[in-house]
């Protein structure tokens, strides 16, 4: 078991997170819970932006939103001096109910809406990053009808594919994103922007994957983007003000993970950056990147209650908890690994093997398989490890439960940023079936 930031095991042999014993936590606020350890979060943003002070880089750093999107979340970031990466209109509105600056929001997607799309352009957010030419024709129409003049980047798939699960590649061809750079698409696009007067084209975008362990296929999408970058220098006169290198920064989940620094990530960028500039003789674009799950996913533990056991003598013992796919879906969608622990008994000793199952109405509703612990008992406090990307963002009301809470905690102090669902927030927007009226 290997504990992240500020967890550690407290006198009373409790879980502790930012100096607060998660056995109270669940006691004052219930569970399922969701727990974030707010200095990580801080340490891990201060740590991709002091990369780039030290090579003296202009850069910007923003959360991808995906990852863990609420107020308080939006907030945090803000007070870290990060910018933000939004997907949708709900992500867009999220940041601005929480008074973010709209001139370091970026608006990504490949299926933007008009009336998204017309949010942005209307709130001046700093970005929208351009998928499709669908989306140039909307925005060109939406440039004439608000008289403003659009930043974007483009969004380019730069043939790369990251060592990663197949549902999370994005930077191969065959991808439902961005403009493709080997069969021209790509420069399509930046001679239409370039030259049209609804838009600023800032620069390009590229993202390769998710969860990435190497740096060598930033190094190459580097390298590949360069290449045609050099012919547009010459064929266009275009060279970016902005070069998104997107995130993908991977985090370790199990012992089978083996994750690098931040800022090794950072300084390959840099440095494979202005060996291409070099070359060029010419300046060093400004560099953005976008983590998401490396800023909040193994900040995030969640704390759930034991139930009921079934043994099934000589195959497996199951012991469930009183949350699961409706919560983290991941273990389901993309088959995730996560260790976890009793919170309330952190240093008994392990003496057996169970496969943790959650409780919605599904076979395949099972969060770890063959995980030690030391003979769980109904309301033992479970607490599963680096959830804080992807459970909250991702949860549904599969079989009519209702979300969770989520609380931040730092220096011993514990603070609810989310309340937990009701009853009542299930069916706040149903409304009943008329019957027909018999004649």
């Amino acid at each position: 078991m290997f504990l992240h930031g500020t967890s550690k095991i407290d006198g009373q042999g409790h879980l502790e997170i930012g100096g607060v014993d998660t056995v109270k936590l669940a006691k004052e606020f219930g569970t399922p819970l969701y727990v974030y350890d707010v200095a990580l979060i801080r340490e891990r943003a201060r740590q991709f932006k002091d990369t780039f002070k030290q090579h003296g880089v202009k850069a910007q750093v923003a959360y991808a939103s995906k990852a863990f999107s609420t107020m308080a979340m939006v907030q945090l970031v803000q007070e870290e001096g990060l910018s933000l990466d939004v997907v949708s209109g709900g992500e867009l509105y999220t940041a601005l109910a929480a008074g973010f600056p709209r001139e370091k929001i970026h608006f990504h997607g490949n299926n933007k809406s008009k009336a998204e799309l017309e949010m942005a352009i209307r709130e001046g957010i700093g970005c929208i990053v351009v998928d499709n030419f669908y989306e140039i024709e909307l925005l060109k129409e939406l440039g004439d009808v608000y008289q403003k003049k659009i930043p974007v980047l483009l969004r380019i798939t730069p043939g790369i594919e990251a060592h990663t699960h197949d549902y999370i590649l994005t930077g191969q061809e065959d991808s439902k994103f961005g403009f493709d750079l080997q069969n021209g698409q790509a420069e399509q696009a930046v001679r239409q922007t370039f030259n049209m007067p609804q838009f600023d084209l800032l620069g390009v975008h590229c993202h390769i994957g998710s969860q990435i362990f190497e740096t060598a296929g930033f190094i190459m999408a580097t390298q590949k983007i360069f290449e045609k970058l050099k012919e547009w220098k010459e064929k266009m006169n275009f060279f970016p003000k902005v070069l998104n290198l997107g995130g993908g920064f991977g985090i370790r989940y199990t012992n089978e993970d083996d994750p690098i620094p931040v800022s090794q990530y950072v300084n390959v960028i840099i440095e494979e950056v202005k060996k291409q500039t070099e070359a060029m003789n010419i300046g060093i674009p400004e560099i953005w990147i976008e983590p998401g799950r490396s800023l909040v996913g193994d900040a995030g533990t969640t704390l759930y209650s034991i139930g009921s056991r079934k043994n099934v003598p000589n195959i497996r013992e199951y012991v469930s908890v009183d949350g699961g796919m409706n919560d983290n879906i991941r273990p389901a969608l993309y088959q995730a690994k996560y260790e976890a622990a009793l919170a309330n008994r952190m240093n008994d000793e392990v003496d057996e093997e169970v496969s943790i199952a959650g409780k919605c109405c599904e076979s395949g509703d099972m969060l770890i398989w063959d995980l030690p612990l030391p003979n769980p008992q109904p309301k033992d406090i479970l607490a599963v490890f680096c959830t804080g990307a992807y459970g909250y963002s991702m949860a549904s009301h599969y079989n009519r439960i209702p979300k969770p809470a989520v609380v931040f905690v730092e220096d011993g102090e514990a603070q609810l940023v989310v309340k937990r669902e009701t009853y009542e927030d299930l069916i706040k927007n149903d409304l009943p079936f008329k019957a027909k009226v018999k004649n």
